[in-house]
Order: structure tokens, then sequence, then C-alpha cells
């Protein structure tokens, strides 16, 4: 129900968009600004984590290996959530995971509270 695109091979130091949308008008008869939305990653062997999140009035949070390198927004007239990737490093390399949940607690960082996943977007990062 969500669907990322914008992933690929990019150099050390380089950048990519990351873009996650709905597959149909709504998700769950909800537009995406309904929910919080995160980005999480999984590399090969390792567990899902958390990178970015923003909530419904458009508050962030980052990991800590991430922060000042990737930026989350929300485009709510265009039902859209990107993730902008800066400064890339290898161990960025990682299956990318859009989620969304309606947060009545608020932005969360662990996996099991978001209710809906995509496909997930492959980046991969050369040195």
């Amino acid at each position: 129900q969500l669907v990322e695109s914008g992933g690929g091979l990019v150099q050390s130091g380089g950048s990519l968009r990351l873009s996650c949308t709905t597959s149909g008008r709504t998700l769950n008869g909800y537009y995406l600004n309904a929910y919080c939305m995160a980005w999480f990653r999984q590399a090969p062997g390792k567990e899902r984590e958390f990178v970015s999140g923003i909530d419904r009035l458009g508050r962030t949070a980052d990991a800590d290996s991430v922060s000042g390198r990737f930026t989350i927004s929300r485009d709510n007239a265009a039902n859209m959530v990107y993730l902008q990737l800066n400064s890339l490093k290898p161990e960025d390399t990682a299956n990318y995971y859009c989620a969304a949940e309606r947060c009545v607690v608020g932005l969360s960082r662990f996996p099991e509270r978001y209710e809906y996943w995509g496909q997930g977007t492959q980046v991969t990062v050369s040195s």
C-alpha cells in the first residue's frame, strides 16, 4: 500500500532522494497527512533500524547516525513523503522502507508501532 522509489547505486559522498506515496489514492481511507511517517533501513544480517520520522505537524526526528546528512519531509498536497540522503557513506547501504502509523501517542522509532510498510528501495553506496 506504500510505494517507495528513488534508490540506486551512488558513490561515497553522493546524494539520493527517496520518495514514498500510496499505491492508491489513500492508505486505508486516509491521505498520508493523517499519519506519522518514517523511514527505516535494513542491511543484510542486521535488524531493521529507524532512520528518520515526521509527525502530522511536520516535526522530525533522526537517528544519530544520519543526523545532519539525511532530511525527511512531506508534501501533503502531493500525498508524498521524501528522504533526502546527502554525504552518503558505504555504511548507509541498505534496503530503505517507508512506514506509516496513526501515531496516537506521537512519533515512534520502533518498527513494531508502524502498521503500513512499503516493499523497500535499495540504496547502495560504493567506496
